[in-house]
């Protein structure tokens, strides 16, 4: 079917020469717009162009408000069929005891299994800064606790005074 979003319908079609496409796909061959315009009055159906920058340009006879309503209906669809995914954070620090770390890890797996994507940034303060190294193994630590559930979307790395990235829930 056709993609048809502002098309010329019926008298707004005012090129001299159309080649015609008939409402079974069959093609009528190439006529004058008004010759076609009466042939798909005649049938009761609309004469519609679907491609404007063809040489003739190309219209088709159809029933376009039926035609219409069916694209909405396969637009409604495809939308129910999309799957919106969130992304969650969970922040953590350089300091973060192992029960800490846990339980961040607990809810980032939540978040996973529900099929959101989770940013974990890990923020250092002061003079932190001058131990990143710490900071990447903190969130080593964190990402082998979810190992199974989660997987890195890409490696981790540093935006200003944060180390950051994305995990993805694994298939």
């Amino acid at each position: 079917m056709y993609l048809i979003k502002t098309a010329d319908i019926n008298e707004e079609i005012r090129d001299r020469e159309i080649r015609v496409i008939g409402e079974d796909g069959e093609q009528l061959g190439i006529m004058s717009a008004k010759d076609a315009l009466a042939l798909a009055q005649e049938r009761k159906l609309d004469l519609v162009k679907i491609a404007p920058n063809a040489k003739p340009p190309v219209c088709r006879i159809m029933d376009f408000g039926k035609h219409r309503y069916e694209q909405q209906k396969r637009n409604k669809e495809a939308r129910k069929k999309q799957k919106n995914v969130s992304v969650k954070e969970v922040r953590l620090s350089l300091n973060i005891e192992k029960h800490d770390l846990e339980t961040k890890a607990k809810n980032a797996i939540k978040f996973l299994e529900k099929g959101d994507k989770v940013k974990v940034s890990l923020r250092f303060k002061g003079r932190e800064m001058g131990y990143t190294q710490l900071g990447y193994d903190v969130f080593n630590k964190f990402v082998a606790e979810i190992d199974e559930i989660g997987a890195l979307e890409a490696p981790a790395r540093i935006e200003g005074r944060s180390l950051v990235a994305t995990l993805a829930p694994k298939k």
